[in-house]
């Protein structure tokens, strides 16, 4: 068998490490593929390095470019790359344009596609992100999901439940991994280490680089006019050159960086942000990522957005989403620094995505669809067989296996009264609402 990574940015690296890993130890033939996407030495070489995993097999070096551009440029090197190696599954992770043009390519090519962290819906199609996911989804065959709630936005797209896998999220593994080569190495950055954050109280870790915040003057003010009443915290600031360039822009950046509490540095590396997270009393963000990296490291996270494709941080209990509204900001912020039972309520949110072993889940996944012909992908042979999309209520004790045996049928969506569950099989359904086809 061999498995095919494609790689854009430092997000997917990241996420994906522990799946490189997994695959390493099984030994099992893979190859690593590197759009270049984000282009520099750090990505292309350092980083890797860093990370302790292999160089990639190959590097597109497509660079930054149009929406478009980019990702025809990387769907035509990525179709290069799959034409020569044939790989028995191309695995994508997240929502870029990488994920985009991989899927694409390689379900175009009759390549199993696995989508690593699917299922993530915002239901905000003015994001690029949204786009890309809900397409690779639509090109893929196999879904490794973070979470059951994940897994029923794919059940309420009409995607098989035997498809879908719910492994946990592998930031979970990636943070427990990389938090122990970080602490090995110490931190890199002058400017973070100047900072002595070992000794440090109440840091804050601010972080801002969405257009929706960055690019307007008016949630800008709010939020710097938060973090002026924040005087009893440590502000650290590792700043984005964009985010950095629009405050210059605004008259903004000298009003914020006077400020006696608020540390501005360059921007850090994954391993030396890791270790300041690691540390910090709170984290204020509009990353994405950063939200389930501060739930796996018990920080409570305060999101500058208004809407989230993490909905189980919030669930949980782990992340308040504060908009770029002042008054919320600084509420949330001040309970989590003065109220010990509010922050401790936060800090140990159960943790939605797992607990370190989702690239493990991930390849047993694969392996057992590997040797069971699954991944091959071919013209079907017989006539297709019609359906009936039914719906009913359950009143006798029948788990989702036994039904489906029963009844020549596949469970989709099972409601408890309640809430929408995941058909496991052997869920207990007596009781239970479900949707069905039930073929003739």
């Amino acid at each position: 068998m061999k498995i095919a990574i494609i790689l854009g940015t430092r997000p997917e690296i990241i996420k994906m490490a522990p799946i490189i890993d997994e695959i390493e130890k099984r030994g099992i033939t893979s190859c690593l593929i590197h759009t270049g996407q984000h282009y520099d030495k750090e990505m292309s070489d350092n980083f890797f390095k860093d990370l302790e995993i292999k160089s990639p097999d190959y590097n597109i070096h497509v660079g930054s470019g149009s929406h478009g551009k980019q990702t025809g440029l990387m769907m035509q090197g990525i179709e290069e790359v799959l034409l020569d190696e044939k790989p028995d599954i191309v695995l994508v992770q997240g929502d870029t344009n990488a994920v985009l043009a991989g899927a694409l390519v390689a379900s175009k090519l009759h390549i199993v596609v696995g989508h690593v962290e699917a299922g993530l819906r915002s239901f905000d199609i003015t994001m690029p992100e949204e786009l890309n996911r809900m397409a690779a989804d639509a090109c893929s065959l196999m879904y490794f999901i973070p979470t059951e709630e994940s897994a029923i936005n794919l059940l309420a797209e009409g995607i098989s439940r035997k498809k879908l896998f719910i492994t946990g999220n592998t930031v979970v593994d990636a943070c427990f991994r990389h938090l122990e080569i970080a602490n090995k190495a110490g931190i890199q950055e002058e400017s973070l280490a100047n900072l002595d954050i070992e000794n440090m109280d109440n840091i804050l870790t601010l972080t801002m680089h969405r257009a929706e915040n960055v690019d307007d003057k008016e949630r800008l003010l709010n939020i710097i006019s938060a973090l002026k009443e924040l005087k009893d915290m440590n502000i650290i600031f590792p700043i984005h050159p964009r985010t950095k360039k629009t405050l210059e822009n605004f008259n903004l950046f000298d009003e914020l960086n006077e400020l006696d509490n608020v540390h501005i540095i360059k921007p850090l590396g994954y391993l030396d942000f890791l270790i300041l997270t690691s540390h910090s009393t709170l984290i204020l963000t509009d990353s994405g990522g950063l939200q389930e990296e501060a739930i796996t490291l018990d920080v409570p996270v305060l999101t500058l957005r208004y809407n989230t494709e993490r909905p189980e941080t919030v669930s949980a209990g782990g992340n308040i989403l504060v908009g770029a509204n002042k008054n919320n900001i600084l509420e949330n912020a001040e309970k989590i620094l003065n109220d010990e039972e509010f922050a401790d309520k936060m800090k140990n949110a159960k943790n939605p995505y797992g607990k370190g072993d989702a690239a493990i889940k991930t390849i047993d996944a694969i392996e057992e669809a590997y040797n069971n012909g699954l991944l091959d992908i071919k013209a079907p042979e017989n006539i297709m067989s019609s359906f009936d999309r039914k719906m009913i209520k359950i009143n006798e004790d029948v788990s989702v296996k036994e039904f489906e045996e029963n009844e020549n049928a596949l469970v989709h969506m099972v409601f408890d009264g309640e809430k929408m569950i995941f058909p496991l099989n052997n869920l207990n359904l007596k009781g239970m609402m479900i949707t069905y086809d039930v073929y003739q």
